[in-house]
Protein backbone atom coordinates (compact mmCIF):
# COMPACT_ATOMS: atom_id res chain seq x y z
CA UNK A 1 0.00 0.00 0.00
CA UNK A 2 1.28 3.65 -1.03
CA UNK A 3 1.40 5.58 2.00
CA UNK A 4 -0.57 8.56 2.27
CA UNK A 5 1.80 11.60 2.40
CA UNK A 6 -0.58 13.78 3.99
CA UNK A 7 -0.37 11.31 6.88
CA UNK A 8 2.75 11.36 7.09
CA UNK A 9 3.43 14.93 7.25
CA UNK A 10 0.71 15.46 10.43
CA UNK A 11 2.21 12.48 12.24
CA UNK A 12 5.83 14.13 11.69
CA UNK A 13 4.19 17.75 12.75
CA UNK A 14 2.93 15.99 16.19
CA UNK A 15 5.90 13.99 16.99
CA UNK A 16 8.13 17.11 16.57
CA UNK A 17 5.69 19.12 19.18
CA UNK A 18 6.73 19.09 22.69
CA UNK A 19 2.95 18.43 24.91
CA UNK A 20 2.24 21.66 27.05
CA UNK A 21 3.70 20.23 30.54
CA UNK A 22 1.93 21.12 33.80
CA UNK A 23 2.60 24.19 35.37
CA UNK A 24 4.12 25.78 31.88
CA UNK A 25 2.46 28.90 30.36
CA UNK A 26 1.70 29.01 26.44
CA UNK A 27 1.13 32.95 25.09
CA UNK A 28 0.19 32.12 22.15
CA UNK A 29 -1.58 34.64 19.13
CA UNK A 30 -4.87 33.62 17.89
CA UNK A 31 -4.32 36.02 15.16
CA UNK A 32 -6.69 38.53 13.60
CA UNK A 33 -10.09 36.85 13.80
CA UNK A 34 -10.61 33.59 11.00
CA UNK A 35 -9.45 30.43 12.27
CA UNK A 36 -7.85 29.59 9.28
CA UNK A 37 -5.26 31.49 10.43
CA UNK A 38 -4.45 29.97 13.64
CA UNK A 39 -0.58 28.38 13.11
CA UNK A 40 -0.47 24.63 13.74
CA UNK A 41 1.41 25.06 16.74
CA UNK A 42 -1.42 27.61 18.53
CA UNK A 43 -4.48 24.59 17.60
CA UNK A 44 -1.97 22.10 19.23
CA UNK A 45 -1.50 23.73 22.25
CA UNK A 46 -5.47 25.44 23.05
CA UNK A 47 -6.24 21.54 22.05
CA UNK A 48 -3.69 20.44 25.30
CA UNK A 49 -4.45 23.38 27.84
CA UNK A 50 -6.58 22.50 30.99
CA UNK A 51 -7.02 26.30 31.17
CA UNK A 52 -7.71 29.22 28.68
CA UNK A 53 -7.06 32.39 29.13
CA UNK A 54 -8.18 35.03 26.48
CA UNK A 55 -9.07 38.33 25.57
CA UNK A 56 -11.96 39.87 23.67
CA UNK A 57 -10.24 39.84 20.60
CA UNK A 58 -10.18 35.88 20.20
CA UNK A 59 -13.05 35.11 17.60
CA UNK A 60 -15.85 32.68 18.93
CA UNK A 61 -14.97 30.58 16.23
CA UNK A 62 -11.00 29.86 17.55
CA UNK A 63 -13.00 29.36 21.06
CA UNK A 64 -14.67 26.66 19.24
CA UNK A 65 -11.46 25.12 18.59
CA UNK A 66 -10.18 24.71 22.74
CA UNK A 67 -10.04 21.40 24.40
CA UNK A 68 -13.53 21.31 25.48
CA UNK A 69 -12.84 20.38 28.92
CA UNK A 70 -10.48 23.34 29.52
CA UNK A 71 -11.72 26.53 31.91
CA UNK A 72 -12.05 29.15 29.66
CA UNK A 73 -11.24 32.24 31.81
CA UNK A 74 -11.90 35.80 29.99
CA UNK A 75 -9.74 38.99 30.55
CA UNK A 76 -10.72 40.63 27.84
CA UNK A 77 -10.28 44.68 27.73
CA UNK A 78 -11.81 47.55 26.11
CA UNK A 79 -11.00 50.79 25.58
CA UNK A 80 -11.72 52.58 28.70
CA UNK A 81 -13.28 49.45 30.11
CA UNK A 82 -11.03 47.10 31.64
CA UNK A 83 -12.92 43.74 32.61
CA UNK A 84 -10.12 42.24 34.61
CA UNK A 85 -7.00 44.75 35.13
CA UNK A 86 -3.68 43.45 34.04
CA UNK A 87 -2.14 43.26 37.33
CA UNK A 88 -4.92 40.62 38.47
CA UNK A 89 -4.38 38.84 34.96
CA UNK A 90 -0.50 38.41 35.42
CA UNK A 91 -1.41 37.37 39.00
CA UNK A 92 -4.18 34.65 37.36
CA UNK A 93 -1.47 33.26 35.10
CA UNK A 94 0.84 32.48 38.09
CA UNK A 95 -1.12 31.05 40.14
CA UNK A 96 -2.60 28.56 37.47
CA UNK A 97 0.74 27.57 37.21
CA UNK A 98 2.00 27.38 40.44
CA UNK A 99 -1.10 24.59 40.76
CA UNK A 100 0.37 22.51 37.56
CA UNK A 101 -2.62 23.81 35.29
CA UNK A 102 -1.78 23.58 31.49
CA UNK A 103 -2.19 27.44 30.66
CA UNK A 104 -2.68 28.57 27.44
CA UNK A 105 -2.91 32.94 27.29
CA UNK A 106 -4.70 33.57 24.24
CA UNK A 107 -4.62 36.86 22.62
CA UNK A 108 -5.95 37.93 19.24
CA UNK A 109 -3.42 38.68 16.38
CA UNK A 110 -0.14 38.61 17.81
CA UNK A 111 0.93 38.65 21.41
CA UNK A 112 4.40 40.92 21.52
CA UNK A 113 2.61 43.25 18.99
CA UNK A 114 0.30 45.53 21.05
CA UNK A 115 -0.49 42.29 23.14
CA UNK A 116 1.32 43.05 26.44
CA UNK A 117 2.88 39.97 26.19
CA UNK A 118 6.23 40.88 26.82
CA UNK A 119 4.87 42.59 30.06
CA UNK A 120 3.39 38.94 30.90
CA UNK A 121 6.38 36.79 30.38
CA UNK A 122 8.42 39.04 32.16
CA UNK A 123 5.99 38.61 35.31
CA UNK A 124 6.21 34.77 34.02
CA UNK A 125 10.48 35.26 34.58
CA UNK A 126 10.22 36.68 37.86
CA UNK A 127 8.24 34.10 39.44
CA UNK A 128 10.78 31.28 37.32
CA UNK A 129 7.63 29.65 35.85
CA UNK A 130 8.41 28.10 32.64
CA UNK A 131 6.39 29.66 29.53
CA UNK A 132 6.70 29.69 25.49
CA UNK A 133 5.99 32.27 23.09
CA UNK A 134 3.81 31.44 19.87
CA UNK A 135 3.53 34.00 17.80
CA UNK A 136 0.33 34.50 15.64
CA UNK A 137 -0.46 36.71 12.50
CA UNK A 138 -0.44 40.35 13.40
CA UNK A 139 -4.07 42.41 13.07
CA UNK A 140 -2.44 44.92 10.55
CA UNK A 141 -0.79 41.69 8.21
CA UNK A 142 -4.06 39.80 8.10
CA UNK A 143 -6.90 42.62 8.04
CA UNK A 144 -5.18 44.59 5.17
CA UNK A 145 -4.56 41.44 3.20
CA UNK A 146 -8.24 40.53 3.12
CA UNK A 147 -9.06 43.86 1.99
CA UNK A 148 -6.78 43.77 -0.84
CA UNK A 149 -4.08 46.34 0.61
CA UNK A 150 -0.56 45.32 0.61
CA UNK A 151 1.41 46.88 3.73
CA UNK A 152 4.68 47.49 1.26
CA UNK A 153 4.64 47.93 -2.68
CA UNK A 154 7.41 49.37 -4.49
CA UNK A 155 5.41 51.80 -6.27
CA UNK A 156 3.83 53.08 -2.99
CA UNK A 157 5.50 51.80 0.09
CA UNK A 158 8.77 51.08 0.70
CA UNK A 159 8.11 50.64 4.62
CA UNK A 160 5.13 49.72 6.80
CA UNK A 161 4.87 51.21 10.71
CA UNK A 162 2.75 49.52 13.48
CA UNK A 163 1.46 52.21 15.88
CA UNK A 164 -0.65 52.15 18.87
CA UNK A 165 -3.62 54.53 18.30
CA UNK A 166 -3.82 54.85 22.16
CA UNK A 167 -1.55 55.58 25.37
CA UNK A 168 -1.12 53.82 28.99
CA UNK A 169 -3.72 55.94 31.52
CA UNK A 170 -5.31 58.07 28.90
CA UNK A 171 -1.71 60.17 27.94
CA UNK A 172 -1.95 62.10 24.77
CA UNK A 173 -0.83 60.64 21.56
CA UNK A 174 2.75 61.77 21.58
CA UNK A 175 4.52 60.57 18.40
CA UNK A 176 7.59 61.43 16.05
CA UNK A 177 4.76 62.70 13.43
CA UNK A 178 6.98 64.34 11.50
CA UNK A 179 8.62 60.79 10.53
CA UNK A 180 5.21 59.23 10.10
CA UNK A 181 4.17 62.14 7.44
CA UNK A 182 7.26 61.21 5.67
CA UNK A 183 6.41 59.73 2.07
CA UNK A 184 6.94 56.20 0.38
CA UNK A 185 5.77 54.41 3.73
CA UNK A 186 2.46 52.69 5.03
CA UNK A 187 1.22 53.83 8.68
CA UNK A 188 -1.12 51.28 10.36
CA UNK A 189 -2.91 52.50 13.45
CA UNK A 190 -4.40 49.87 16.02
CA UNK A 191 -7.09 51.16 18.93
CA UNK A 192 -7.13 54.69 16.88
CA UNK A 193 -10.71 55.41 16.54
CA UNK A 194 -10.61 57.50 19.90
CA UNK A 195 -7.79 59.70 18.23
CA UNK A 196 -8.35 59.95 15.26
CA UNK A 197 -9.02 63.40 15.49
CA UNK A 198 -5.18 63.49 16.69
CA UNK A 199 -4.20 61.61 13.98
CA UNK A 200 -5.68 63.57 11.32
CA UNK A 201 -4.67 66.83 12.70
CA UNK A 202 -0.66 65.74 13.80
CA UNK A 203 -0.19 64.29 10.06
CA UNK A 204 -1.73 66.97 7.99
CA UNK A 205 0.32 69.23 10.17
CA UNK A 206 3.41 67.65 9.27
CA UNK A 207 2.82 67.36 5.81
CA UNK A 208 0.96 64.49 4.60
CA UNK A 209 -1.62 65.36 2.06
CA UNK A 210 -5.08 65.70 3.24
CA UNK A 211 -6.19 63.25 0.33
CA UNK A 212 -4.02 60.86 1.42
CA UNK A 213 -5.97 57.38 1.11
CA UNK A 214 -6.88 55.77 4.27
CA UNK A 215 -8.78 52.52 5.10
CA UNK A 216 -11.07 51.87 7.97
CA UNK A 217 -11.32 47.94 8.74
CA UNK A 218 -13.28 46.89 12.04
CA UNK A 219 -13.24 43.00 13.00
CA UNK A 220 -11.30 42.17 10.09
CA UNK A 221 -10.99 38.48 8.57
CA UNK A 222 -14.63 38.10 10.43
CA UNK A 223 -17.95 37.43 9.34
CA UNK A 224 -18.54 40.94 11.19
CA UNK A 225 -15.87 42.49 8.84
CA UNK A 226 -16.34 45.82 7.84
CA UNK A 227 -14.08 47.72 5.57
CA UNK A 228 -14.04 51.63 3.58
CA UNK A 229 -11.93 53.22 2.01
CA UNK A 230 -11.74 56.86 2.78
CA UNK A 231 -9.23 60.05 2.93
CA UNK A 232 -7.48 61.49 5.68
CA UNK A 233 -9.49 64.53 5.74
CA UNK A 234 -12.66 62.25 5.31
CA UNK A 235 -11.85 60.24 8.24
CA UNK A 236 -13.72 61.32 11.40
CA UNK A 237 -16.74 62.00 9.11
CA UNK A 238 -16.49 58.24 7.80
CA UNK A 239 -16.24 56.96 11.73
CA UNK A 240 -18.94 59.27 12.87
CA UNK A 241 -20.86 58.32 9.68
CA UNK A 242 -20.60 54.20 9.19
CA UNK A 243 -20.22 53.88 13.21
CA UNK A 244 -17.01 52.26 12.97
CA UNK A 245 -16.08 50.59 16.67
CA UNK A 246 -13.59 48.93 18.01
CA UNK A 247 -11.64 46.93 16.95
CA UNK A 248 -11.17 48.86 14.15
CA UNK A 249 -7.43 49.42 12.36
CA UNK A 250 -6.48 52.45 10.51
CA UNK A 251 -4.31 52.39 7.24
CA UNK A 252 -2.75 55.52 5.83
CA UNK A 253 -0.91 55.74 2.97
CA UNK A 254 -1.36 55.01 -0.94
CA UNK A 255 -1.23 51.18 -0.85
CA UNK A 256 -4.57 52.01 0.19
CA UNK A 257 -5.46 52.63 -3.43
CA UNK A 258 -5.26 49.07 -4.36
CA UNK A 259 -8.44 47.65 -2.26
CA UNK A 260 -10.78 47.96 -4.95
CA UNK A 261 -8.46 46.04 -7.52
CA UNK A 262 -6.97 43.48 -4.77
CA UNK A 263 -9.52 42.70 -2.95
CA UNK A 264 -10.92 39.21 -2.47
CA UNK A 265 -13.87 38.62 0.13
CA UNK A 266 -13.90 34.74 -0.50
CA UNK A 267 -10.80 34.35 1.02
CA UNK A 268 -11.49 34.98 4.01
CA UNK A 269 -14.09 31.72 3.55
CA UNK A 270 -17.32 33.39 4.20
CA UNK A 271 -20.15 33.45 1.69
CA UNK A 272 -21.02 36.66 1.27
CA UNK A 273 -19.15 40.15 0.95
CA UNK A 274 -17.65 40.75 4.28
CA UNK A 275 -20.01 44.10 5.55
CA UNK A 276 -21.36 44.44 9.17
CA UNK A 277 -25.08 43.04 8.60
CA UNK A 278 -28.36 45.60 8.53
Amino acid sequence: MTPNPRKKCLVEFQLAEQPLRPGEVAIVGAGPGDPGLLTLRALMLIQQADAIVYDRLVSPQIMELVNPGADRIHVGKASGCHYVPQEETNELLVKLATGKRRVVRLKGGDPYIFGRGGEEAEVLVDNDIDFQVVPGITSAAGCASYCGIPLTHRDYAQSVTFVTGHRKADHSLELNWAVLAAPGQTRVFYMGLHNAPTIVRELTAHGLAADCPAALVERGTTPLQHMTVTTLEDLEDTIRREDFQPPTLIIVGDVVKLADKLARPAQAGWDSALTRPA
